[in-house]
C-alpha cells in the first residue's frame, strides 16, 4: 500500500467513526470542493474546509461515510468509493435508508491533502474522471 492510500486510509478511519475534527492531514491552503449534492460549494484553507464541513455536519444526526473502496489513481490522487448515511435534521430523510454512493478525491502533495473534492453522486465522480465503475489503475 501506497503512503497516499495509507494517509487517505487514515482519514476515512476517522471519518467511520464520526470523527470528523483532525485536520492534521489537510495543507493549510487546502482546496476543498462539493461539486454536487445539497450544499454545493468551494471553500479554501483550513478555516473554509472548517465551514464547510461544520455546515454539512450540522444539518445532520449521526452523519457517517463508510468507504467501501480505494484506488490510487497516480502519483498523487487516490479515489474513495464511499456510502453515506444519516438522518437529515430537517427533512427527517434517512440517507441511510437509500444507500447514497459518493465519493471523494483527495490530491496528495508531500503527505499532506492540498485538494479534496467530495462528491454526493459516485456516478458523477467517475464520469468526471473519466472512469467506469470497475476501472482499476
Amino acid at each position: 500500500m501506497s503512503d497516499n492510500v495509507a494517509l487517505v486510509r487514515s482519514i476515512f478511519a476517522a471519518w467511520e467513526r464520526g470523527d470528523f475534527g483532525s485536520a492534521e492531514w489537510a495543507h493549510p491552503e487546502i482546496e476543498y470542493v462539493l461539486p454536487d449534492g445539497p450544499q454545493p460549494g468551494y471553500w479554501s484553507g483550513l478555516g473554509g474546509m472548517a465551514q464547510a464541513m461544520r455546515g454539512w455536519l450540522n444539518a445532520w444526526n449521526d452523519f457517517r461515510a463508510k468507504a467501501e473502496e480505494y484506488r490510487e489513481l497516480d502519483d498523487g490522487r487516490v479515489l474513495v468509493l464511499a456510502e453515506f448515511g444519516g438522518r437529515g435534521k430537517t427533512s427527517g430523510l434517512d440517507v441511510g435508508q437509500m444507500r447514497a454512493k459518493g465519493a471523494g478525491l483527495f490530491h496528495i502533495r508531500d503527505a499532506r491533502v492540498v485538494r479534496f473534492v467530495g462528491y454526493w453522486n459516485r456516478a458523477r465522480a467517475l464520469t468526471d474522471l473519466g472512469l467506469s465503475p470497475d476501472h482499476h489503475p
